[in-house]
């Protein structure tokens, strides 16, 4: 196993932990939510950005993830912002979605690169 694959695997296992971490609403607190976020935005940046991809593909998938990590970071700010139970409750969705869409692109790297 490359360490490449290593960190996308550490990486995925942080979103599938964070996912489940929210839809079993086992974050007390919005904050707890965004710390969580901010410690995965760290680990991308300082293990994942730095690793030198040969395939264009892989590549194209850290610069989506990158973009959801982004607007994960919004939806995050908009749960953070909604007075309402309905409310939070859609936002909360919004983030779950989100954070498997990120799954599934950590997923396709890992294929690649248990191909190659």
């Amino acid at each position: 196993m490359s360490l490449n694959f290593e960190k996308y695997q550490a990486l995925a296992t942080l979103l599938e932990e964070l996912r489940l971490d929210v839809t079993t609403t086992q974050l007390d607190t919005p904050d707890e939510l965004r710390q969580r976020l901010v410690a995965l935005q760290q680990m991308f940046q300082q293990q994942i950005v730095p690793l030198t991809e040969e395939d264009s593909r892989v590549q194209s998938y850290r610069t989506e993830i990158s973009k959801q990590l982004r607007l994960l970071e919004i939806d995050v700010m908009f749960f953070q912002g909604a007075r309402q139970a309905s409310t939070a409750k859609a936002r909360i969705q919004t983030i779950c979605d989100r954070l498997t869409t990120l799954i599934q692109y950590c997923d396709a790297i890992l294929q690649q690169e248990q191909n190659e």
